[in-house]
C-alpha cells in the first residue's frame, strides 16, 4: 500500500515502479496516521517508509518506521526506528533480513551469557569454584559474546542477508509512504 501526499499521477508512477497496487494519494499527515491506525486495528503489523516532515507522525505510529536517509527530513530521521542511508527502496529487504539476523544473534548471545553464568553460579554454590577461575570464566564469556556479535560486521553477513532477502517474501504486507 502506498500512502502519499503527492498528487495521484506521481503516486501511480511510483506505485507502478515499486509493484504496489493499493495507492492512496494527496493525503495529509493525519490521513496517513489514520490509515496506519486502521490497518493496525485490523490486526496488521505496519512497516512504513517515509522521508519527509509530513511522514513523521505516521512513522511514529507505525509498528516499524523506516526513514530514507539521504534526502530525508531531520524530523523523519529522528522519528523513525531505522534509517536507510541510501534512498533506494530495493535495499529494504536486505535491511529487514539483516535486522532479523541481528535479532537472532542477540538472542544467541544472551543464551551464551546465561549458560556461562548458570554454570559459574552453580559451580560456585557447590563451593568448588576458585575465584580466579570464576573471573576468567565470566570474562571469557564476555569475549565470546563480543566476538560472536562481530559476525554481523563481516561481509558474509551482508551477502547472506542480501541473498536471503531476494529469495524470501515478507509474511505481512509492506505499507509505504512517500511525501515529497
Amino acid at each position: 500500500m502506498l500512502l502519499t501526499g503527492d498528487n495521484a499521477g506521481a503516486a501511480r508512477r511510483l506505485a507502478d515502479a515499486a509493484g504496489i497496487n493499493d495507492v492512496h494519494a494527496e493525503l495529509l499527515p493525519q490521513d496517513k496516521v489514520d490509515r496506519v491506525r486502521a490497518l493496525q486495528a485490523n490486526g496488521h503489523r505496519v512497516l512504513l517508509v517515509g522521508d519527509g516532515v509530513n511522514d513523521a507522525p505516521a512513522l511514529a505510529t507505525a509498528d516499524l518506521g523506516i526513514a530514507m536517509g539521504r534526502h530525508g527530513s531531520d524530523l523523519a530521521l529522528t522519528t523513525a526506528d531505522a534509517v536507510l542511508v541510501r534512498d533506494d527502496l530495493t535495499a529494504l529487504p536486505t535491511l529487514i533480513a539483516l535486522s532479523r539476523r541481528a535479532r537472532r544473534l542477540v538472542t544467541a548471545n544472551l543464551c551464551i551469557a546465561a549458560a556461562f553464568i548458570t554454570v559459574l553460579v552453580t559451580w560456585d554454590l557447590l563451593g568448588h569454584l576458585p575465584l580466579p577461575l570464576g573471573v576468567a570464566g565470566h570474562e571469557g564469556s564476555t569475549v565470546i559474546v563480543g566476538l560472536n556479535g562481530l559476525r554481523l560486521l563481516a561481509d558474509t553477513a551482508w551477502r547472506r542477508a542480501s541473498r536471503h532477502s531476494t529469495t524470501t517474501t515478507p509474511t505481512e504486507p509492506t505499507h509505504r509512504s512517500s511525501a515529497r
